[in-house]
């Protein structure tokens, strides 16, 4: 009864949308200062903060005019955004600074128009399905946080949302693919000066080093006759011992192990010549 009572303080506003700009402002005065005394989360103060919502919505049409060369789904989008700034707006003014609400809501729509256009230009490919997600992640988000006093849940996300907590995750994830940093950006300083992002990324290859001496030693194994680059192939490529390689050329091991000695030291020579 006593929610009823307080509420009836209120003239009621049977289609608050359709209320002229000008009957708006006056409207709001009247509900801004009955919603500075509600208490948060009763009857009375969800009908005064809708209201003033849907009174207010032409600040949001006209924020959005700005941007009419954007598609008709797009434009959709604007809209839902710059009413998130609406909300935040009617919940962070107070009456008693005397200062018109539209010249206070304008900048909180505007500024969440633009926030979106910068958090939906996407630095890599994403499916539009996980771009849609993410733009309604962005508004439970903001909804849950106002609502809460502080950041939401997975779980409740998921069940503002109608997803999945598996899906709220792959939106959150989603939103890494927005922007892009240089690898020359600073990310922190030391006493040598600014940190980049690239000395984090990334180690020096080994195999690269290998290559170069490949390309090196190319040369060298076409010079030596052709017993001594099989005995190379036979040890170093096909892997066999020096015993092995013994019976395939008809000799001892011993003389196998002097031949491929004299072998590797004339490559090493070659290596150290060329470099």
């Amino acid at each position: 009864m006593k929610a009823d009572a307080h509420i009836t303080e209120l003239p009621e506003v049977a289609s608050p949308s359709e209320v002229a700009p000008q009957d708006a402002r006056e409207l709001s005065r009247l509900f801004f200062d009955r919603l500075a005394v509600l208490e948060e989360g009763t009857a009375e103060y969800q009908y005064a903060r809708n209201t003033l919502i849907e009174m207010n919505l032409s600040l949001v049409r006209f924020a959005a005019g700005r941007f009419r060369s954007r598609g008709p789904g797009e434009m959709e989008d604007i809209v839902q955004v710059g009413t998130i700034g609406l909300i935040k707006a009617i919940d962070r003014f107070d009456i008693a600074r005397e200062v018109e609400f539209t010249s206070f809501a304008v900048p909180y729509i505007v500024g969440e128009i633009k926030r979106f256009f910068r958090d939906t230009s996407w630095a890599v490919h994403v499916p539009r399905r996980l771009q849609e997600a993410r733009v309604q992640l962005a508004r439970a988000t903001e909804e849950l946080r106002s609502r809460l006093g502080r950041t939401p849940t997975v779980g409740e996300l998921s069940q503002l949302m109608c997803l999945s907590e598996e899906e709220v995750n792959e939106a959150m994830l989603a939103s890494n693919g927005y922007n892009t940093s240089s690898l020359d950006a600073a990310i922190g300083s030391s006493e040598d000066g600014e940190t980049a992002l690239a000395d984090f990324i990334g180690a020096e290859d080994g195999a690269l080093e290998l290559v170069e001496d490949f390309h090196t030693l190319a040369p060298l194994i076409a010079e030596l006759d052709e017993r001594d680059r099989r005995i190379v192939h036979m040890r170093f490529v096909e892997e066999l011992t020096q015993a092995q390689i013994g019976e395939r050329l008809g000799v001892s091991q011993m003389h196998v192990s002097r031949l491929l000695s004299r072998t590797l030291t004339r490559l090493r020579a070659g290596m150290l010549t060329t470099d």
